[in-house]
């Protein structure tokens, strides 16, 4: 998905507050929660998402969605990662 049709698409299902998150080579984060509900398009790089026993890559061009209250980790590629993501 290009990110002028991921911008209206977050628009019309109202993610309203909208951010790039740019994240380190080889980066992690373990878990936790965020109080949002999140969409994300990947822009550049990997983002390795795991959700209990579930992990999934994601890769440029991929769209990630995360509810709120959701205990997470993520671990980013050799290359770090960069996504645009709409939150609510």
């Amino acid at each position: 998905m290009h990110r002028e049709e991921f911008l209206a698409s977050l628009s019309a299902e109202g993610f309203h507050e909208v951010a790039t998150v740019t994240r380190e080579p080889n980066g992690s984060l373990d878990t936790h929660t965020h109080p949002f509900e999140a969409k994300a398009l990947i822009v550049e790089g990997e983002l390795a998402l795991r959700i209990g026993d579930d992990a999934r890559l994601y890769r440029t061009g991929d769209i990630f969605h995360l509810p709120a209250n959701v205990e997470h980790s993520e671990r980013y590629g050799p290359h770090g990662v960069s996504y645009l993501v709409g939150r609510k």
